[in-house]
C-alpha cells in the first residue's frame, strides 16, 4: 500500500473520531446571529452598488450598451478570489491564528470594501485632478478609470468577505442540517436588513444636505448623494465587522483537523486542486451547481438594470440627455424604493425559511421560487410594453398604476431572492462535506456557478439589448427563460431534497 493510501485512511479515521466525539456543547444560536451580522454591512454597500452605480457610470460617459461590461470585473474577480480565499482559510489551523481560520479574511475583506467605496465615491473628484472636462454630457475618462479601479477592488473585497462568512457559519454549526439552515437564514435576514438600509439610503436624495462638503465643482447633487451614502456604508460596515470578528470565537470542536485529506500532490497549484475536486462530485452536487447557475442567469439582468429599467422604460428618462436626467434620477430613486420593499419581503421570508424547507423540502421550495421569478420577469416585460404605448400627458410623469405595478413586481421578487441567498449555500455546505472538501473551498466552488453566469450576462447583455433596438427588455426575456428552466430542474432533480449530510465515506 502506498503512503498516500495510509494517509487517506488515517484522515478517514480522524474524521470518524471527530464526528463521534463532537462536543455536546453546541455554539449558541446568539453566536450564530452575531457571526452572520457582518452580512448587513457588506450588503448595505452591495445594495448601493446595485441601485446607484449603473446609473452613475452612465453619467460619467459610458453608454448604456457598454454599462454591463463594467460589471464584468466583479465575476472575473469572484472566479478566483472567493475560491482562493476559501482554500487559504481552510488551510489555517485555528490554534495558529489569534482570529481563527475565517475571521482574518473577513476583516481584511471589510477593509478592502471600505477603501473601495471611498475610491468609487470620490472618482469624479479624482478624475477632475487628472484633467477631466466637467461640462455636462462629456465623457470623463479620468473619473472612469478611477471608478473602474475602485469597482474592481470593491468586488474583490465582497468576494473575499462573503465566502469566509459562509464558511465561518458552516464551521460553527458543524454542518448540522437544522442549524445550518438556521445560520443561513440568519445570514439572509442580515442581508435583507443591509438591503433595506442600503436601498432606503439610495432612495433618499437629501444626503448632500447632511454632508454638504460632498458637493464640489466636479460632483453634482446626485454624485454627492452617492458619495454620502458610501460614507454611511463605511460606518455600518465597521460596526458589523467588529461584532462578527471580535465577539464570536471559532468553534474549537470543528475544523481543528485538516479540512481535506492529505494528498500526494500537496504542492500542486491551487487551480488544479479547485478544478480537480470536480471529479469527486456526485450527481446531487452537480444538480445544485446547475440550478444555481440557471438561477443567477435569471437574477443578473435584473441586478444590473433594475433601477435603470425604472428610470428609462417607466419614467422615460435618460442619463445621457441633459433634459431627461431629472426624470431618469426620479425613476432610479423609485427603483431603489422598490428594492427596499423587496428587501423587507426578503427578510420576512428568511425568518420562515427553515419551517418552509422542513414542510416542502428544499428542492421544491427552490424550484417554486424560480418559477415565481420567471413570472415576475414576464410581468416586467408586460409593464414595459404597456408603458411604451401609453400617453403620459404634458407632465411626462408615468401613471400611478404603472409605477405601482412595477413596485409590486420588485416587492414580490424579495421572496425568491431570500431562497437564492440561503438554500443553495445550505445544500452545498451539507453535501460537499461527504467529499472531504473544506467549507471554504466548497463555498468557492459554489461561487463558480454564480460568477460564470454573471460573466456570460455581462458580456452578452449589452450587445443583446442593442440587437433588439436597445432598452432592457431583451435581457429580461433571457432572465425569465433561465429562471423557468432552473425551477423545473430544481423540482425534478432535487425533489424534497434533504439538507443534511449523507453517510460519510472516505473512498476516493
Amino acid at each position: 500500500r502506498s503512503p498516500a493510501e495510509f494517509s487517506q485512511e488515517a484522515w478517514g479515521e480522524r474524521a470518524a473520531k471527530k464526528v463521534q466525539h463532537r462536543s455536546s456543547r453546541k455554539v449558541p444560536l446568539r453566536s450564530l446571529l452575531r457571526a452572520a451580522s457582518v452580512a448587513c454591512g457588506v450588503q448595505f454597500g452591495w445594495a448601493l452598488q446595485l441601485s446607484l452605480l449603473t446609473p452613475y457610470v452612465q453619467e460619467l460617459g459610458i453608454p448604456h450598451a457598454f454599462a454591463s461590461l463594467v460589471w464584468l470585473c466583479g465575476p472575473l474577480s469572484g472566479l478566483l478570489v472567493q475560491p482562493l480565499v476559501g482554500h487559504l482559510s481552510d488551510r489555517i489551523a485555528p490554534a495558529n491564528s489569534p482570529l481563527g481560520r475565517r475571521r482574518p479574511f473577513i476583516a481584511a475583506g471589510a477593509a478592502s470594501i471600505a477603501f473601495s467605496v471611498l475610491t468609487v465615491g470620490f472618482s469624479a473628484d479624482l478624475g477632475r485632478l487628472f484633467g477631466d472636462n466637467i461640462v455636462p454630457g462629456s465623457t470623463r475618462f479620468g473619473a472612469i478609470i478611477v471608478y473602474l479601479i475602485g469597482f474592481w477592488l470593491l468586488d474583490v473585497g465582497n468576494n473575499a468577505t462573503q465566502g469566509p462568512c459562509r464558511a465561518f457559519l458552516a464551521d460553527l454549526t458543524e454542518n448540522d442540517p437544522r442549524r445550518t439552515r438556521i445560520a443561513n437564514a440568519y445570514f439572509s435576514l442580515f442581508m435583507a436588513l443591509g438591503n433595506i438600509l442600503g436601498y432606503a439610503t439610495g432612495a433618499y436624495n437629501g444626503w448632500y444636505k447632511i454632508f454638504p462638503f460632498t458637493i464640489t465643482e466636479s460632483c453634482s447633487v446626485s454624485c454627492a448623494n452617492l458619495k454620502s451614502a458610501f460614507l454611511l456604508d463605511i460606518i455600518i460596515l465597521a460596526i458589523t465587522t467588529y461584532v462578527s470578528v471580535v465577539t464570536v470565537q471559532d468553534n474549537p470542536t470543528f475544523g481543528s483537523d485538516e479540512a481535506a485529506p492529505p494528498s500526494s500532490h500537496e504542492e500542486e497549484a491551487f487551480l488544479f486542486e479547485l478544478f480537480g475536486s470536480f471529479k469527486y462530485f456526485t450527481m446531487p452536487v452537480w444538480m445544485v451547481l446547475i440550478v444555481t447557475s440557471l438561477t443567477w442567469i435569471g437574477w443578473f439582468p435584473f441586478i444590473l438594470f433594475d433601477t435603470d429599467w425604472m428610470g428609462r422604460e417607466i419614467y422615460r428618462g435618460s442619463p445621457e440627455i441633459v433634459a431627461d436626467t431629472q426624470k431618469y434620477h426620479d425613476g432610479v430613486r423609485m427603483g431603489s424604493f422598490g428594492l427596499m420593499l423587496n428587501s423587507v419581503v426578503l427578510g420576512i421570508t428568511s425568518i420562515g425559511m427553515e419551517k418552509l424547507c422542513r414542510k416542502w423540502g428544499a428542492g421544491l421550495v427552490w424550484g417554486v421560487s424560480n418559477i415565481i421569478m420567471a413570472l415576475c420577469f414576464v410581468a416586467m416585460l408586460i409593464i414595459t410594453y404597456v408603458a411604451q404605448n401609453l400617453d403620459y400627458g404634458p407632465s411626462g410623469a408615468p401613471p400611478t398604476g404603472i409605477v405601482a405595478a412595477s413596485l409590486i413586481v420588485f416587492t414580490i421578487l424579495g421572496a425568491p431572492l431570500s431562497v437564492t441567498y440561503s438554500i443553495p449555500y445550505a445544500m452545498a455546505a451539507s453535501r460537499v462535506e461527504n467529499l472531504g472538501l473544506g467549507q471554504g473551498l466548497a463555498m468557492g466552488i459554489l461561487n463558480l456557478s454564480i460568477v460564470i453566469p454573471q460573466i456570460i450576462v455581462s458580456l452578452g447583455s449589452g450587445p443583446w439589448d442593442q440587437l433588439f433596438g436597445g432598452g432592457n427588455a431583451p435581457s429580461f426575456w433571457v432572465a425569465a427563460a433561465a429562471s423557468f428552466v432552473g425551477g423545473l430542474v430544481a423540482i425534478l432533480g432535487l425533489p424534497r431534497a434533504r439538507l443534511g449530510p449523507k453517510k460519510k465515506t472516505t473512498q476516493r
